[in-house]
Protein backbone atom coordinates (compact mmCIF):
# COMPACT_ATOMS: atom_id res chain seq x y z
CA UNK A 1 0.00 0.00 0.00
CA UNK A 2 1.34 3.37 -0.93
CA UNK A 3 1.28 5.84 2.53
CA UNK A 4 -2.15 7.64 1.10
CA UNK A 5 -3.41 3.90 1.31
CA UNK A 6 -2.01 3.41 4.62
CA UNK A 7 -3.43 6.69 5.99
CA UNK A 8 -7.58 5.29 4.56
CA UNK A 9 -7.29 1.77 5.53
CA UNK A 10 -8.70 2.41 9.23
CA UNK A 11 -11.55 4.29 8.25
CA UNK A 12 -12.12 1.25 5.24
CA UNK A 13 -12.12 -1.00 8.61
CA UNK A 14 -14.36 1.01 10.26
CA UNK A 15 -16.89 1.31 7.35
CA UNK A 16 -16.06 -2.48 7.09
CA UNK A 17 -17.49 -2.85 10.71
CA UNK A 18 -20.67 -1.12 10.91
CA UNK A 19 -21.64 -2.18 7.38
CA UNK A 20 -21.29 -5.86 8.66
CA UNK A 21 -22.69 -5.30 12.13
CA UNK A 22 -26.12 -3.66 10.35
CA UNK A 23 -26.55 -6.37 8.23
CA UNK A 24 -26.25 -9.29 10.44
CA UNK A 25 -29.05 -8.09 11.77
CA UNK A 26 -31.10 -7.27 8.37
CA UNK A 27 -30.47 -11.08 7.64
CA UNK A 28 -31.57 -11.91 11.38
CA UNK A 29 -34.95 -9.95 11.10
CA UNK A 30 -35.32 -11.14 6.95
CA UNK A 31 -35.44 -14.71 8.22
CA UNK A 32 -38.77 -14.88 9.57
CA UNK A 33 -40.11 -13.96 6.49
CA UNK A 34 -37.87 -16.37 4.45
CA UNK A 35 -39.61 -19.51 6.96
CA UNK A 36 -42.73 -17.32 8.24
CA UNK A 37 -45.03 -18.68 5.65
CA UNK A 38 -43.88 -22.43 5.35
CA UNK A 39 -43.44 -22.66 9.81
CA UNK A 40 -45.73 -19.32 10.99
CA UNK A 41 -44.61 -16.55 13.10
CA UNK A 42 -44.88 -17.92 16.55
CA UNK A 43 -42.81 -17.32 19.27
CA UNK A 44 -40.85 -20.36 18.99
CA UNK A 45 -39.81 -19.51 15.11
CA UNK A 46 -38.74 -16.27 16.20
CA UNK A 47 -36.61 -18.39 19.01
CA UNK A 48 -35.09 -20.41 16.30
CA UNK A 49 -34.08 -17.55 14.68
CA UNK A 50 -32.54 -15.84 17.43
CA UNK A 51 -30.91 -18.76 18.85
CA UNK A 52 -29.37 -19.68 15.57
CA UNK A 53 -28.36 -16.12 15.22
CA UNK A 54 -26.23 -16.11 18.30
CA UNK A 55 -24.92 -19.91 18.15
CA UNK A 56 -23.60 -18.81 14.57
CA UNK A 57 -22.14 -15.58 15.52
CA UNK A 58 -20.58 -17.10 18.96
CA UNK A 59 -18.68 -20.30 16.76
CA UNK A 60 -17.97 -17.55 13.93
CA UNK A 61 -15.78 -15.35 16.97
CA UNK A 62 -13.98 -18.34 17.84
CA UNK A 63 -13.38 -19.23 14.09
CA UNK A 64 -12.21 -15.73 13.17
CA UNK A 65 -10.03 -15.56 16.17
CA UNK A 66 -8.09 -18.80 15.62
CA UNK A 67 -8.22 -18.09 11.75
CA UNK A 68 -6.80 -14.36 12.57
CA UNK A 69 -3.64 -15.40 14.30
CA UNK A 70 -3.14 -18.03 11.71
CA UNK A 71 -3.88 -15.31 8.44
CA UNK A 72 -3.52 -12.28 10.09
CA UNK A 73 -3.95 -10.41 6.82
CA UNK A 74 -6.86 -8.27 5.21
CA UNK A 75 -7.16 -10.57 2.25
CA UNK A 76 -8.17 -13.48 4.64
CA UNK A 77 -11.01 -10.95 6.41
CA UNK A 78 -12.31 -9.88 3.51
CA UNK A 79 -12.28 -12.77 1.77
CA UNK A 80 -14.40 -14.03 4.19
CA UNK A 81 -17.06 -11.26 4.17
CA UNK A 82 -17.05 -12.21 0.12
CA UNK A 83 -17.77 -15.61 0.64
CA UNK A 84 -20.78 -14.94 3.33
CA UNK A 85 -22.10 -12.77 0.43
CA UNK A 86 -22.48 -15.07 -1.67
CA UNK A 87 -24.35 -17.14 0.46
CA UNK A 88 -26.45 -14.21 1.95
CA UNK A 89 -27.11 -13.96 -2.26
CA UNK A 90 -28.20 -17.42 -2.17
CA UNK A 91 -30.76 -17.48 -0.08
CA UNK A 92 -33.60 -17.05 -1.55
CA UNK A 93 -32.53 -19.78 -4.49
CA UNK A 94 -31.69 -22.66 -1.15
CA UNK A 95 -35.21 -21.53 0.34
CA UNK A 96 -37.35 -24.46 -1.02
CA UNK A 97 -34.49 -27.06 -0.63
CA UNK A 98 -34.06 -25.80 2.97
CA UNK A 99 -37.37 -25.89 3.87
CA UNK A 100 -38.78 -28.80 2.08
CA UNK A 101 -35.65 -31.12 3.77
CA UNK A 102 -36.75 -29.75 7.23
CA UNK A 103 -40.42 -30.45 6.93
CA UNK A 104 -40.16 -33.92 8.51
CA UNK A 105 -38.62 -32.67 11.66
CA UNK A 106 -42.24 -30.59 12.63
CA UNK A 107 -42.56 -27.34 12.96
CA UNK A 108 -40.80 -26.47 15.99
CA UNK A 109 -37.69 -28.71 15.09
CA UNK A 110 -38.51 -27.65 11.07
CA UNK A 111 -38.13 -23.88 12.00
CA UNK A 112 -34.58 -24.54 13.78
CA UNK A 113 -32.85 -26.90 11.12
CA UNK A 114 -34.14 -24.84 8.31
CA UNK A 115 -33.00 -21.46 10.01
CA UNK A 116 -29.80 -23.17 10.69
CA UNK A 117 -29.28 -24.16 6.80
CA UNK A 118 -30.10 -21.35 5.77
CA UNK A 119 -28.50 -18.38 7.58
CA UNK A 120 -26.32 -20.41 10.12
CA UNK A 121 -23.42 -20.11 7.13
CA UNK A 122 -23.41 -16.68 6.10
CA UNK A 123 -23.91 -15.50 9.67
CA UNK A 124 -20.98 -17.39 11.07
CA UNK A 125 -18.65 -16.05 8.39
CA UNK A 126 -19.72 -12.35 9.29
CA UNK A 127 -19.14 -13.38 12.88
CA UNK A 128 -15.38 -13.79 11.89
CA UNK A 129 -15.73 -9.92 11.11
CA UNK A 130 -15.14 -8.64 14.21
CA UNK A 131 -11.92 -10.92 15.48
CA UNK A 132 -10.39 -9.99 12.04
CA UNK A 133 -10.83 -6.47 12.34
CA UNK A 134 -9.31 -6.69 16.23
CA UNK A 135 -6.22 -8.53 14.86
CA UNK A 136 -5.78 -6.14 11.91
CA UNK A 137 -6.19 -3.09 14.16
CA UNK A 138 -3.46 -4.31 16.65
CA UNK A 139 -0.81 -4.44 14.31
CA UNK A 140 -2.06 -1.37 11.91
CA UNK A 141 -3.43 0.97 14.31
CA UNK A 142 -2.03 2.58 17.65
CA UNK A 143 -4.00 3.01 20.87
CA UNK A 144 -5.26 -0.61 20.72
CA UNK A 145 -8.22 -0.15 23.38
CA UNK A 146 -9.57 2.97 22.25
CA UNK A 147 -9.72 1.55 18.83
CA UNK A 148 -11.53 -2.08 19.63
CA UNK A 149 -14.10 0.47 21.60
CA UNK A 150 -14.66 2.14 18.62
CA UNK A 151 -15.03 -0.67 16.38
CA UNK A 152 -17.07 -2.53 18.81
CA UNK A 153 -19.40 0.76 18.78
CA UNK A 154 -19.82 0.87 15.20
CA UNK A 155 -20.89 -3.02 15.03
CA UNK A 156 -23.34 -2.16 17.11
CA UNK A 157 -24.31 1.31 15.72
CA UNK A 158 -24.72 -0.84 12.31
CA UNK A 159 -27.11 -3.51 13.82
CA UNK A 160 -29.03 -1.06 15.33
CA UNK A 161 -29.51 0.76 11.66
CA UNK A 162 -29.62 -2.20 10.43
CA UNK A 163 -32.46 -3.39 12.81
CA UNK A 164 -34.10 -0.24 11.57
CA UNK A 165 -34.01 -0.05 8.24
CA UNK A 166 -35.26 -3.95 8.17
CA UNK A 167 -37.97 -3.25 9.47
CA UNK A 168 -39.35 0.42 8.45
CA UNK A 169 -37.81 0.60 4.91
CA UNK A 170 -36.39 -2.90 3.65
CA UNK A 171 -39.13 -5.45 3.49
CA UNK A 172 -42.08 -3.10 3.09
CA UNK A 173 -40.41 -1.32 0.31
CA UNK A 174 -37.85 -3.48 -1.00
CA UNK A 175 -38.93 -7.09 -0.66
CA UNK A 176 -37.27 -10.12 1.10
CA UNK A 177 -36.18 -11.56 -2.15
CA UNK A 178 -34.26 -8.94 -3.78
CA UNK A 179 -33.34 -7.98 0.05
CA UNK A 180 -31.10 -10.79 0.41
CA UNK A 181 -29.62 -9.99 -3.05
CA UNK A 182 -29.16 -6.72 -1.74
CA UNK A 183 -27.26 -7.21 1.14
CA UNK A 184 -25.36 -9.68 -0.50
CA UNK A 185 -24.33 -7.59 -3.15
CA UNK A 186 -22.82 -4.91 -0.46
CA UNK A 187 -20.90 -7.56 1.48
CA UNK A 188 -19.37 -8.81 -1.82
CA UNK A 189 -18.86 -5.60 -2.67
CA UNK A 190 -16.80 -4.23 0.45
CA UNK A 191 -14.59 -7.31 -0.30
CA UNK A 192 -14.06 -6.26 -3.88
CA UNK A 193 -13.58 -2.63 -3.30
CA UNK A 194 -10.57 -3.72 -0.65
CA UNK A 195 -8.68 -6.09 -3.38
CA UNK A 196 -9.35 -3.30 -6.48
CA UNK A 197 -7.89 -0.53 -4.37
CA UNK A 198 -5.59 -2.08 -1.85
CA UNK A 199 -4.43 -4.81 -3.40
CA UNK A 200 -4.15 -3.31 -6.65
CA UNK A 201 -5.65 -6.85 -8.24
CA UNK A 202 -8.00 -5.82 -11.39
CA UNK A 203 -8.81 -9.69 -11.89
CA UNK A 204 -11.06 -8.59 -9.16
CA UNK A 205 -13.34 -7.19 -11.18
CA UNK A 206 -13.90 -10.19 -12.60
CA UNK A 207 -15.92 -11.06 -8.80
CA UNK A 208 -18.71 -8.18 -9.97
CA UNK A 209 -19.16 -10.32 -13.44
CA UNK A 210 -19.90 -13.06 -10.77
CA UNK A 211 -21.59 -11.17 -8.33
CA UNK A 212 -24.00 -9.71 -11.82
CA UNK A 213 -24.19 -13.43 -12.65
CA UNK A 214 -25.56 -14.31 -9.00
CA UNK A 215 -28.05 -11.22 -8.59
CA UNK A 216 -29.32 -12.00 -11.84
CA UNK A 217 -31.55 -14.85 -10.68
CA UNK A 218 -35.02 -14.85 -13.06
CA UNK A 219 -37.92 -14.48 -10.73
CA UNK A 220 -39.94 -17.66 -10.88
CA UNK A 221 -43.60 -17.37 -12.18
CA UNK A 222 -46.12 -17.10 -9.57
CA UNK A 223 -46.95 -20.69 -9.80
CA UNK A 224 -49.80 -22.57 -10.51
CA UNK A 225 -50.30 -26.63 -9.43
CA UNK A 226 -52.62 -28.87 -9.79
CA UNK A 227 -53.92 -30.65 -6.39
CA UNK A 228 -54.92 -34.44 -6.59
CA UNK A 229 -58.41 -34.02 -7.51
CA UNK A 230 -57.81 -32.24 -10.77
CA UNK A 231 -58.48 -28.26 -9.31
CA UNK A 232 -56.02 -25.78 -10.31
CA UNK A 233 -54.40 -23.95 -7.52
CA UNK A 234 -52.53 -20.55 -9.06
CA UNK A 235 -51.20 -17.68 -7.36
CA UNK A 236 -52.49 -14.15 -8.57
CA UNK A 237 -50.36 -12.17 -6.41
CA UNK A 238 -47.96 -12.01 -3.72
CA UNK A 239 -46.50 -9.58 -1.77
CA UNK A 240 -44.13 -8.65 1.34
CA UNK A 241 -45.76 -5.95 3.40
CA UNK A 242 -44.02 -4.69 7.13
CA UNK A 243 -46.35 -7.31 8.77
CA UNK A 244 -46.09 -10.04 6.79
CA UNK A 245 -46.45 -11.68 3.52
CA UNK A 246 -49.98 -11.64 1.99
CA UNK A 247 -51.22 -13.89 -1.06
CA UNK A 248 -54.08 -14.10 -3.07
CA UNK A 249 -54.56 -17.70 -4.41
CA UNK A 250 -56.89 -18.75 -6.77
CA UNK A 251 -59.01 -22.17 -6.60
CA UNK A 252 -60.40 -23.52 -10.00
CA UNK A 253 -62.47 -26.76 -10.37
CA UNK A 254 -64.77 -28.24 -12.78
CA UNK A 255 -67.63 -26.62 -10.59
CA UNK A 256 -66.24 -24.32 -8.68
CA UNK A 257 -63.69 -20.81 -8.64
CA UNK A 258 -62.83 -19.63 -5.46
CA UNK A 259 -59.86 -17.17 -4.55
CA UNK A 260 -58.33 -16.73 -0.92
CA UNK A 261 -56.45 -14.34 0.90
CA UNK A 262 -53.17 -16.05 2.96
CA UNK A 263 -51.47 -13.91 5.27
CA UNK A 264 -47.95 -15.86 6.41
CA UNK A 265 -50.11 -18.91 4.77
CA UNK A 266 -52.75 -18.78 7.04
CA UNK A 267 -56.35 -17.98 5.06
CA UNK A 268 -58.13 -14.74 6.08
CA UNK A 269 -61.22 -15.59 4.36
CA UNK A 270 -62.44 -16.67 0.36
CA UNK A 271 -64.88 -16.40 -1.91
CA UNK A 272 -66.96 -18.09 -4.55
CA UNK A 273 -65.65 -15.93 -7.39
CA UNK A 274 -68.87 -16.05 -9.79
CA UNK A 275 -71.68 -15.16 -6.52
CA UNK A 276 -69.21 -13.05 -3.74
CA UNK A 277 -70.37 -15.78 -1.34
CA UNK A 278 -67.79 -16.49 1.82
CA UNK A 279 -66.74 -19.83 1.15
CA UNK A 280 -65.88 -20.00 5.35
CA UNK A 281 -68.65 -20.09 7.59
CA UNK A 282 -67.17 -18.21 10.62
CA UNK A 283 -67.76 -15.02 8.35
CA UNK A 284 -71.81 -15.74 7.99
CA UNK A 285 -71.41 -16.09 12.10
CA UNK A 286 -69.65 -12.74 12.77
CA UNK A 287 -72.17 -10.92 10.31
CA UNK A 288 -75.15 -12.62 11.65
CA UNK A 289 -75.12 -13.43 15.29
CA UNK A 290 -74.76 -9.84 16.47
CA UNK A 291 -77.79 -8.39 14.06
CA UNK A 292 -79.82 -11.63 15.67
CA UNK A 293 -79.49 -9.63 19.22
CA UNK A 294 -79.54 -6.32 18.31
CA UNK A 295 -81.68 -6.02 14.80
CA UNK A 296 -81.78 -2.22 15.22
CA UNK A 297 -77.72 -1.81 15.07
CA UNK A 298 -76.95 0.67 12.59
CA UNK A 299 -72.94 1.19 13.00
CA UNK A 300 -70.21 -1.30 13.12
CA UNK A 301 -66.31 -1.39 13.99
CA UNK A 302 -64.75 -4.62 12.23
CA UNK A 303 -60.98 -4.92 13.62
CA UNK A 304 -58.96 -7.36 11.12
CA UNK A 305 -60.69 -6.78 7.64
CA UNK A 306 -59.13 -10.20 5.83
CA UNK A 307 -60.81 -10.60 2.49
CA UNK A 308 -63.53 -8.06 3.40
CA UNK A 309 -66.15 -10.24 3.54
CA UNK A 310 -68.16 -9.60 6.23
CA UNK A 311 -67.51 -5.53 5.60
CA UNK A 312 -69.05 -6.21 2.43
CA UNK A 313 -72.25 -7.87 4.10
CA UNK A 314 -72.57 -5.23 6.67
CA UNK A 315 -72.99 -2.83 4.05
CA UNK A 316 -75.65 -4.63 2.33
CA UNK A 317 -77.20 -5.03 5.30
CA UNK A 318 -77.38 -0.99 5.43
CA UNK A 319 -75.05 -0.61 8.67
CA UNK A 320 -72.27 2.49 8.91
CA UNK A 321 -69.02 0.33 9.11
CA UNK A 322 -65.85 1.21 10.02
CA UNK A 323 -62.49 -1.10 9.06
CA UNK A 324 -59.11 -0.69 11.48
CA UNK A 325 -56.45 -2.88 9.89
CA UNK A 326 -52.55 -2.26 10.85
CA UNK A 327 -51.87 -3.13 7.43
CA UNK A 328 -52.44 -1.82 4.21
CA UNK A 329 -51.53 -4.20 1.67
CA UNK A 330 -54.37 -6.24 2.92
CA UNK A 331 -56.93 -3.55 2.16
CA UNK A 332 -55.23 -2.60 -1.00
CA UNK A 333 -55.65 -6.41 -1.47
CA UNK A 334 -58.93 -7.14 -0.41
CA UNK A 335 -60.01 -4.00 -2.71
CA UNK A 336 -57.93 -5.83 -5.61
CA UNK A 337 -59.02 -9.27 -5.40
CA UNK A 338 -62.04 -9.82 -3.79
CA UNK A 339 -65.86 -7.98 -3.58
CA UNK A 340 -64.85 -5.33 -1.20
CA UNK A 341 -65.99 -1.80 -2.20
CA UNK A 342 -65.01 0.34 0.84
CA UNK A 343 -67.75 3.09 1.69
CA UNK A 344 -65.55 4.97 4.28
CA UNK A 345 -61.61 4.91 4.11
CA UNK A 346 -60.04 2.05 6.00
CA UNK A 347 -58.53 3.66 9.22
CA UNK A 348 -54.36 1.92 8.93
CA UNK A 349 -53.89 1.81 12.39
CA UNK A 350 -52.68 -1.07 15.28
CA UNK A 351 -56.48 -1.58 16.80
CA UNK A 352 -55.59 -1.81 20.23
CA UNK A 353 -53.79 1.94 19.97
CA UNK A 354 -57.68 3.11 17.97
CA UNK A 355 -59.76 1.28 20.50
CA UNK A 356 -57.79 3.66 23.16
CA UNK A 357 -58.29 7.26 21.40
CA UNK A 358 -61.27 6.91 22.46
CA UNK A 359 -64.58 9.11 20.62
CA UNK A 360 -67.33 7.15 18.05
CA UNK A 361 -68.84 4.03 19.81
CA UNK A 362 -70.27 1.26 17.93
CA UNK A 363 -73.42 -0.81 18.35
CA UNK A 364 -71.04 -3.87 16.98
CA UNK A 365 -67.47 -4.37 17.24
CA UNK A 366 -66.07 -7.30 15.38
CA UNK A 367 -62.76 -8.00 15.92
CA UNK A 368 -61.08 -10.84 13.19
CA UNK A 369 -57.65 -10.06 13.73
CA UNK A 370 -56.70 -13.28 14.76
CA UNK A 371 -54.94 -15.26 12.31
CA UNK A 372 -54.16 -19.33 13.46
CA UNK A 373 -50.75 -19.55 15.13
CA UNK A 374 -49.97 -15.77 15.78
CA UNK A 375 -52.58 -14.26 18.03
CA UNK A 376 -52.08 -10.60 18.38
CA UNK A 377 -52.49 -10.88 22.17
CA UNK A 378 -52.22 -7.60 23.21
CA UNK A 379 -55.75 -7.10 21.66
CA UNK A 380 -56.92 -9.83 24.69
CA UNK A 381 -55.74 -8.68 28.01
CA UNK A 382 -58.18 -7.24 30.54
CA UNK A 383 -57.16 -3.76 29.47
CA UNK A 384 -57.66 -4.22 25.78
CA UNK A 385 -61.05 -5.73 26.25
CA UNK A 386 -62.28 -2.58 28.85
CA UNK A 387 -61.27 0.08 25.79
CA UNK A 388 -63.17 -2.24 23.75
CA UNK A 389 -66.72 -2.34 25.88
CA UNK A 390 -66.02 1.72 26.09
CA UNK A 391 -66.43 1.76 22.39
CA UNK A 392 -69.34 0.13 22.45
CA UNK A 393 -73.29 1.54 22.91
CA UNK A 394 -74.23 0.41 26.48
CA UNK A 395 -76.39 -2.30 24.54
CA UNK A 396 -73.54 -3.12 22.25
CA UNK A 397 -72.02 -6.63 20.89
CA UNK A 398 -68.79 -7.41 20.77
CA UNK A 399 -67.81 -10.66 18.16
CA UNK A 400 -64.51 -12.28 17.93
CA UNK A 401 -63.09 -14.88 15.98
CA UNK A 402 -60.40 -16.90 17.50
CA UNK A 403 -58.89 -20.65 17.18
CA UNK A 404 -59.99 -22.87 19.71
CA UNK A 405 -59.39 -26.32 20.55
CA UNK A 406 -61.70 -29.52 21.56
CA UNK A 407 -59.67 -30.38 24.14
CA UNK A 408 -59.88 -27.38 26.56
CA UNK A 409 -61.89 -26.36 29.25
CA UNK A 410 -64.06 -24.48 28.88
CA UNK A 411 -64.22 -24.78 24.93
CA UNK A 412 -60.82 -24.58 24.41
CA UNK A 413 -60.06 -20.99 25.25
CA UNK A 414 -60.29 -20.35 29.05
CA UNK A 415 -57.82 -17.78 29.69
CA UNK A 416 -60.12 -15.74 26.50
CA UNK A 417 -63.50 -16.75 28.11
CA UNK A 418 -62.31 -15.70 31.62
CA UNK A 419 -60.59 -12.55 30.51
CA UNK A 420 -64.00 -11.31 28.25
CA UNK A 421 -65.99 -12.16 31.69
CA UNK A 422 -64.40 -9.67 33.55
CA UNK A 423 -66.25 -7.04 30.95
CA UNK A 424 -69.23 -8.87 29.62
CA UNK A 425 -71.87 -10.11 31.57
CA UNK A 426 -72.97 -13.24 29.01
CA UNK A 427 -71.19 -15.15 26.57
CA UNK A 428 -72.05 -17.26 23.90
CA UNK A 429 -69.47 -19.70 21.85
CA UNK A 430 -70.05 -21.27 18.45
CA UNK A 431 -67.35 -24.00 17.67
CA UNK A 432 -67.18 -24.72 14.10
CA UNK A 433 -65.21 -27.97 14.81
CA UNK A 434 -66.56 -31.09 16.93
CA UNK A 435 -66.22 -30.93 20.04
CA UNK A 436 -66.69 -35.11 20.27
CA UNK A 437 -63.84 -35.56 18.57
CA UNK A 438 -60.81 -35.19 21.19
CA UNK A 439 -58.28 -35.93 17.91
CA UNK A 440 -59.79 -32.73 16.35
CA UNK A 441 -56.93 -29.96 15.49
CA UNK A 442 -59.47 -27.36 16.56
CA UNK A 443 -60.87 -24.58 14.41
CA UNK A 444 -62.52 -21.56 14.77
CA UNK A 445 -64.52 -20.52 17.52
CA UNK A 446 -67.15 -17.59 17.38
CA UNK A 447 -67.90 -15.21 20.64
CA UNK A 448 -70.20 -13.33 21.34
CA UNK A 449 -69.57 -11.15 24.33
CA UNK A 450 -72.31 -8.93 25.65
CA UNK A 451 -73.82 -6.68 29.05
CA UNK A 452 -77.24 -7.60 27.63
CA UNK A 453 -79.06 -11.19 27.17
CA UNK A 454 -77.34 -12.83 24.38
CA UNK A 455 -79.34 -16.36 24.12
CA UNK A 456 -80.74 -15.01 20.91
CA UNK A 457 -77.88 -15.89 18.96
CA UNK A 458 -78.37 -19.50 19.45
CA UNK A 459 -81.94 -19.70 17.08
CA UNK A 460 -80.16 -17.65 14.42
CA UNK A 461 -81.45 -18.86 11.24
CA UNK A 462 -79.10 -17.94 7.82
CA UNK A 463 -80.29 -17.37 4.23
CA UNK A 464 -78.23 -17.87 1.30
CA UNK A 465 -75.19 -20.03 1.98
CA UNK A 466 -72.63 -21.14 -0.14
CA UNK A 467 -72.27 -25.10 0.49
CA UNK A 468 -68.80 -25.29 1.02
CA UNK A 469 -69.70 -23.54 4.65
CA UNK A 470 -73.17 -25.10 4.96
CA UNK A 471 -72.15 -28.46 6.99
CA UNK A 472 -69.67 -26.78 9.45
CA UNK A 473 -71.86 -23.64 10.01
CA UNK A 474 -75.14 -25.92 11.04
CA UNK A 475 -72.19 -27.68 13.32
CA UNK A 476 -71.25 -24.61 14.88
CA UNK A 477 -75.15 -23.64 15.63
CA UNK A 478 -75.72 -26.96 17.01
CA UNK A 479 -73.11 -26.42 19.58
CA UNK A 480 -73.87 -23.00 20.00
CA UNK A 481 -74.37 -22.53 24.02
CA UNK A 482 -73.82 -20.31 26.69
CA UNK A 483 -70.65 -20.12 28.79
CA UNK A 484 -71.01 -20.40 32.71
CA UNK A 485 -69.24 -17.91 34.23
CA UNK A 486 -64.78 -19.31 35.51
CA UNK A 487 -63.95 -18.03 38.57
CA UNK A 488 -60.79 -19.75 38.92
CA UNK A 489 -59.90 -19.15 34.89
CA UNK A 490 -56.96 -17.09 34.20
CA UNK A 491 -57.47 -13.50 33.37
CA UNK A 492 -54.99 -12.27 30.59
CA UNK A 493 -53.75 -8.95 31.88
CA UNK A 494 -51.60 -6.52 30.25
CA UNK A 495 -48.53 -7.22 33.11
CA UNK A 496 -49.04 -11.62 32.38
CA UNK A 497 -50.07 -12.50 29.06
CA UNK A 498 -48.96 -15.94 27.95
CA UNK A 499 -51.63 -16.87 25.16
CA UNK A 500 -48.58 -17.66 22.75
CA UNK A 501 -47.28 -20.57 25.49
CA UNK A 502 -50.84 -21.50 26.27
CA UNK A 503 -51.76 -21.80 23.04
CA UNK A 504 -48.56 -23.05 21.20
CA UNK A 505 -50.23 -26.80 20.17
CA UNK A 506 -53.27 -25.88 18.74
CA UNK A 507 -51.59 -23.02 16.89
CA UNK A 508 -48.65 -25.71 15.41
CA UNK A 509 -52.04 -27.95 14.31
CA UNK A 510 -53.60 -25.25 12.60
CA UNK A 511 -50.28 -24.25 10.59
CA UNK A 512 -50.23 -28.38 9.96
CA UNK A 513 -53.55 -27.84 8.39
CA UNK A 514 -52.12 -25.12 6.59
CA UNK A 515 -49.29 -27.05 4.99
CA UNK A 516 -51.41 -30.25 3.86
CA UNK A 517 -53.59 -27.65 2.06
CA UNK A 518 -52.03 -25.55 0.40
CA UNK A 519 -49.59 -26.37 -2.24
CA UNK A 520 -46.02 -26.03 -1.09
CA UNK A 521 -44.92 -24.06 -4.11
CA UNK A 522 -47.39 -21.40 -3.41
CA UNK A 523 -46.40 -21.01 0.23
CA UNK A 524 -42.66 -21.24 -0.86
CA UNK A 525 -43.04 -18.33 -3.65
CA UNK A 526 -41.17 -15.18 -2.59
Amino acid sequence: MSEREKSSFPYFLMLTTTLCGGLVMVVEVLGARVIGPYFGVSLYVWTALITVTLSALSAGYALGGHLSDRHPSPVWLYGLIIAAGVLVILVPTLKPWAIQASVPLGLRGGALVSATLLFAPALLLLGCVSPYVVRIAARELANLGRTVGILYSLSTIGSMVGTALAGYVIIGFVGVTRAFHLCGALLVLIGLAYFVFYRRQPRAIAGVALLAALLWIPRSDLPSVVLADGTRARLIESKDSFYGNVKVVEYAGPQIRTRELLIDGLVQGGIDQQTGQSIYEYAYLLESLPLEINPDARSALIVGLGAGVVVDRLQQRNLEVDVVDIDPTVVEMAEKHFTLRLKRPAIIDDARYFLAQGGKRYDIIIMDAFSGDSTPSHLLTREALEKVRERLTPDGILAINVIGDARATPLLAPAIVGTLQTQFGEIAAFPLFDLGDRQSRGGNLVLIAANRPVAKALHTRFGNVHALAQATLELGMRQGRLLQRQPDALVLTDDFNPLDVIDIDLHENIRKTILETTPAAILLHG
